[in-house]
């Protein structure tokens, strides 16, 4: 029988006349009708109706291949241990770990005491339960942990809608009881002070912002609650967290590329402040503590970092201890009692250092067993450890937790995650090649794909890249991807200029002025790889979230031909409009990011010449499948629904465009670990679909 409620045709939103002009240059827009004048709430029943219609559209269209979703889905919860738990980690008199119950989207986080050891039963205690704590909600995420110096108590913070605002709680561990205070609204951590009677964290404001640190006393009322600093610059967020040896609380402000921090005695937090040294435009800088010691991570005088020392008297007279380099790109550190960690990349490649204070010339990398990998610290929280927990993984390599002694050098593999359905490394390759882009500059690539698929450009291709906010992509190892390569695909990270994988300046030559080269980069990539006989034009998808999901509007605008389709996540594409915005949540601080079009006309006719919704226009577009999140707070859910519509009216072809839009959640989509996993499973059903590799029901 033929469904009759089911749409036949794409929901067409209405045009209406809106333009504005800055810089003497006229703009219009006339899908802006699609923001809710009440946002963050939106409750216009209009727009409400559009969104239900695209989601209807998406059901229909989707719906022939619910039998693959469900085989896709099916294979990628196989490859998941159903009852796993994490490696306990020492801290101070008790292990700490999570775990998952078998059908359980959420995990449970436990303790036991430190004297059975690490695999001893004995004393096992249940600190929280997230799937107690989620029912009733149709999503649920579980922000900051902290558990007390004592360890009598827990502050925790939960989203229950997506809109990343988090209410606080603090949870007495010998009763089960909570305290009767909430903290609502607050984003970031929860740092506990003053010998566990107070706790220090940040709300975020009517703008999604955190411009203040603020100490709250346990059992006095929140109303009552002192704040210890508050930020003026609207574009600066402020966190908080302790020192290595939880001797100082230290207060950071920051934006994009500026830093400053504060540092204050944590068992007085209400005592004087030391600035450690005042903000200066572009120079980054964090902090350590671990006795009389302050080290300071830096880019005051080199690009990829330096490691420099002060004392407490004079936190801002900094002495160099490890010089930048243009080999080597300081990533961070990590102080313990008798040595320090350093994390780094050369050449691309991860580095763990273990370093000794009274020995600044004895460097020690830890060793790893293959050439291509992503390596790093994992959870030590202990100052005096004496074994240091790593974690690691490759493209072929499922994640793996090391234990490494820094006495003998040697690692000791504690766990390796678990693929219950099996899995024979034997059977997949791993590959790094270079494709030099359109300026001559070498743009590194990680491919898998399994060990017959054939080089003759025969194979589907499967390109993903982010290239923003000198976030590197790592060559990481998932479950879910081998249901592409298993069919066949090979899958490919393009390490594009604007993430940080070579370098920080490989981050510079991606952001403002210079951000055409991420685009252009991955374009090129996909490209090359076509040439050197990966894929063929046509049979390259592609796919990318957030900043990732501006690039496919960037690479669906510029080079519509030369993809079989594209899934665009939660897509930051209407940029101008965005960046012109003071008002919205994350404006403000992104305008180091990507220029201030408000101040700056160059800045306006450099983002309007390539922000994805404004530069669509009348040509063939590759099929594409575009999410959204109604409480999102990070990229706003008018954005992919402005960009669908207006694709909808411009584009001259037939191909398939849908708008998923999550009623229910934010920037990360559907939270319980299944629900999520099932989302996968319907973008790669659609990549399949517009492949011709799948059969409809």
């Amino acid at each position: 029988m033929t469904d009759t409620t089911a749409p036949i045709q794409p929901p067409v939103a209405e045009k209406r006349l809106h333009s504005f002009t800055h810089h003497g240059v006229k703009v219009d827009d006339h899908y802006a009708w699609l923001r809710d004048a009440g946002y963050p709430k939106v409750e216009s029943e209009e727009i409400l109706d559009h969104l239900k219609a695209e989601n209807a559209w998406f059901e229909t269209r989707m719906k022939p291949y619910e039998p693959l979703i469900d085989t896709l889905f099916a294979e990628m919860r196989g490859r998941i241990k159903e009852d796993d738990s994490s490696v306990p980690v020492k801290d101070g008199e008790w292990y700490y770990w999570s775990e998952f119950v078998e059908g359980a989207q959420y995990r449970q986080w436990w303790r036991k005491p430190a004297k059975g050891g690490r695999d001893g039963t004995e004393g096992k205690e249940l600190l929280l339960d997230e799937s107690v704590l989620a029912e009733g909600h149709d999503y649920f995420r579980l922000g900051a942990f902290s558990i007390s110096q004592d360890g009598t108590k827990l502050a925790y913070a939960t989203d229950t809608d997506g809109s990343e605002r988090y209410n606080a709680v603090i949870k007495d561990l010998a009763t089960g009881e909570l305290l009767p205070e909430t903290i609502e609204g607050t984003l970031g951590s929860l740092v506990w002070v003053a010998n566990d009677k107070a706790i220090v964290y940040s709300l975020a404001n009517e703008n999604w912002r955190t411009d203040n640190a603020r100490l709250h006393w346990l059992g006095q009322p929140v109303a009552n609650d002192v704040e210890l600093y508050h930020e003026v610059d609207e574009g600066f967020r402020v966190g908080s967290g302790l020192s290595s040896d939880e001797k100082w609380l230290l207060i950071s402000a920051s934006d994009h590329e500026t830093d400053e921090v504060r540092i204050v005695a944590a068992a007085d937090p209400l005592g004087e402040q030391v600035l450690v040294k005042p903000r200066k435009a572009g120079v980054e800088y964090d902090i350590d503590i671990a006795g009389d010691r302050l080290f300071v991570h830096t880019n005051d005088t080199h690009v990829n970092f330096r490691l420099a020392k002060a004392t407490l008297a004079a936190p801002g007279t900094w002495e160099t201890v490890i010089e930048g380099s243009d080999e080597f790109y300081l990533t961070g550190f990590e102080m313990f009692r008798d040595f320090y960690v350093t994390e780094g990349r050369q050449h691309g490649l991860d580095q763990v250092q273990v370093r000794y204070y009274d020995a600044p010339d004895r460097v020690e990398p830890v060793a790893f067993p293959e050439a291509s990998y992503t390596a790093g610290l994992g959870n030590n929280p202990e100052y005096a450890a004496e074994i240091l927990q790593l974690s690691y993984f490759s493209m072929v390599t499922p994640a793996t937790v090391y234990d490494y002694d820094p006495k003998t050098r040697e690692l000791t593999t504690l766990k390796v995650q678990e693929i219950p359905s099996g899995y024979d490394a034997s059977q997949y390759r791993t590959e790094r090649v270079t494709i030099t882009a359109r300026d001559g500059t070498e743009v590194p690539v990680s491919l898998m794909m399994r060990s017959d698929t054939p080089i003759d450009g025969s194979a589907p291709l499967h390109l993903y890249g982010y290239g923003a906010y000198g976030s590197a992509i790592s060559p990481y190892f998932s479950t879910a991807r081998l249901s592409l390569v298993d069919r066949g695909f090979i899958y490919a990270i393009a390490h594009i200029r604007g993430g940080d994988d070579l370098g920080r300046h490989w981050y510079l030559d991606g952001k403002l002025t210079k951000r055409a080269n991420t685009f252009n980069d991955f374009v090129d990539v996909a490209k090359g790889l076509i040439e050197r006989g990966y894929s063929s034009k046509g049979r390259v998808t592609a796919s990318g979230g957030s900043a990732g999901g501006e690039l496919m509007g960037a690479i669906a605008n510029s080079d519509p031909e030369l993809w079989g389709a594209i899934v665009a996540q939660v897509p930051f594409v209407d940029v101008l409009n965005t960046m012109l915005d003071a008002s919205l949540p994350l404006t403000p601080g992104e305008w180091p990011e990507w220029g201030n079009p408000i101040e700056d006309a160059g800045a306006f006719e450099l983002i309007r010449g390539y922000s994805p919704y404004d530069q669509v226009s009348a040509q063939a577009y590759p099929p594409m499948l575009v999410t959204g999140g109604l409480n999102d707070p990070r990229v706003t859910y008018w954005e992919p629904t402005k960009w669908v519509a207006k694709l909808r009216e411009m584009k001259t072809d037939d191909n398939e465009l849908l708008l998923k839009m999550n009623m229910g959640a934010g920037h990360g989509g559907k939270s319980g670990r299944f629900d999520s996993l099932r989302e996968v499973a319907e973008e790669f059903a659609f990549i399949l679909w517009q492949m011709g590799m799948a059969e409809a029901a």
